[in-house]
């Protein structure tokens, strides 16, 4: 299976329209993913995008994870599930983001899409550059965490 790597820069319309690189549409077709679903990520400022049937698998793990009948479960399940929606590409191989969504991420225009295996993430170019570690930190980080396997 092909993953997302890279990082590529794009920018947005007035409209809140993003094409989606090539090589990440290219994926796409391939894994015959016609709709992505975009959520708020977690920890950071960006978003998330996944293609369905990975989103598909995330959703199906959470709910194995969750007790439908816990109330902070559900409360969970809400909160993660309602920063989620929908995309499909239109025939030019662009997204609508809404405007909230590119606020939410302090976007104006230029944004960069960062691959992440079976997801990518999109970051205003100057957040994902102060999130980044030194190279040296990276390899450490790597090195710690590979022992571990």
């Amino acid at each position: 299976m092909n993953t997302f790597i890279g990082n590529i820069e794009a920018r947005a319309d007035e409209k809140g329209r993003i094409f989606v690189p090539a090589s990440y549409r290219r994926i796409l077709s391939e894994m015959d993913s016609h709709r992505i679903v975009m959520r708020r990520d977690i920890d950071n400022e960006c978003l998330i995008f996944y293609p369905e049937q990975v989103w598909n698998e995330k959703v199906n793990a959470m709910r194995q994870a969750l007790d439908e009948w816990d109330p902070e479960d559900q409360l969970m399940l809400m909160q993660f599930m309602s920063d989620a929606e929908y995309l499909e590409m239109d025939g030019q191989g662009r997204i609508l983001l809404q405007k909230k969504n590119l606020e939410t991420i302090g976007a104006q225009q230029d944004v960069l899409f960062v691959g992440m295996l079976n997801r990518f993430a999109l970051w205003t170019p100057e957040k994902f550059a102060d999130k980044r570690l030194s190279q040296t930190e990276l390899a450490a980080r790597l090195r710690n965490k590979m022992k571990k396997q």
